[in-house]
């Protein structure tokens, strides 16, 4: 895994089953930390255990994911620009 710039964010979304509600946030860890530390719970049948940008810890047991979807926020720009 490269060297990641301070800045650099990875945003999830994970579904919970019996729920209509997703959880969303940002955390620092790159986005194969992610992807490892979810397939690493999904398998082991044990608890996601994750830490957003604001310092807050975030579990979801395995059993509830129903989805996760994570992406690269470094690229996204807010703003306005001129055609």
């Amino acid at each position: 895994m490269g060297k990641k710039d301070k800045d650099s964010k990875t945003s999830i979304r994970v579904g919970i089953s019996d729920s209509s509600q997703e959880l969303h946030f940002e955390t620092l860890l790159g986005h194969e930390k992610v992807v490892a530390l979810a397939n690493e719970a999904i398998s082991g049948g044990t608890t996601l255990v994750l830490v957003d940008i604001k310092d807050r810890t975030i579990l979801v047991p395995a059993g509830k994911i129903s989805y996760i979807e994570i992406g690269d926020t470094s690229d996204q720009k807010v703003g306005f620009t001129s055609l």
